[in-house]
């Protein structure tokens, strides 16, 4: 008998550093979904991960049957089957920007991020800071305009976001407190600040900043 038949609830398998999970954790706790988090070394992922992940990695989602392991499919599975509160918008043209912005986090920042991650006293990761910090003071006055990134609600845009601004010390990027950005600072001192996100971290995040 498969790990599929014997789990009765929904589990998250999470790695309790990389920010692909930490976004999932955050969808988790918005809106207070009763799952069982475990936690797996991506060093040593475990029998259970293997068996109902073709490519064996993290994070991967187990509800019954549906086994899912790219996280944006997983955060939008999540709000749909869980409607309250709604973390993408209503109506299809912003909905659709909702998920161009996910796919540019993706594009532009993530691999800044990876590549930091995966070796970072070398040139690749000293070029990749330099063009995470560059793009993000680039977009710091926008975070003027409306409460969260590009919209009045919290969205799952934010908690793709979150886990990068969370990281930046860890990563070595540190901006400045000057009026340009103090928009994106005041961003993050509210992404921080709000419960959901506390909930999220694991103890190798809070040790983080």
């Amino acid at each position: 008998m498969g790990v599929v038949a014997r789990r009765s609830t929904m589990t998250f398998f999470s790695d309790p550093a990389c920010h692909y999970s930490h976004r999932v954790r955050i969808v988790l706790a918005e809106k207070g979904i009763t799952v069982d988090v475990e936690t797996v070394n991506p060093e040593a992922i475990s029998a259970e991960v293997l068996e109902i992940n073709p490519y064996g990695t993290l994070p991967t989602l187990l509800d019954r049957e549906l086994v899912l392991f790219e996280s944006k499919v997983m955060m939008e599975y999540l709000d749909e089957r869980f409607p309250h509160p709604p973390l993408l918008p209503v109506y299809p043209v912003t909905r659709a920007q909702s998920r161009q912005f996910m796919y540019r986090i993706e594009k532009d920042w993530c691999g800044d991020v990876d590549a930091i991650l995966a070796a970072p006293e070398s040139k690749e990761a000293d070029k990749a800071r330099k063009h995470l910090r560059e793009s993000l003071l680039a977009v710091a006055p926008i975070f003027a305009e409306m409460p969260y990134f590009m919209n009045e609600e919290f969205t799952l845009v934010d908690c793709c976001l979150a886990p990068l601004l969370w990281r930046l010390e860890m990563l070595g990027i540190k901006l400045p407190n000057t009026a340009q950005t103090k928009p994106m600072l005041t961003y993050m001192k509210k992404l921080f600040e709000r419960p959901s996100f506390r909930l999220s971290l694991t103890e190798l995040e809070r040790e983080m900043r």
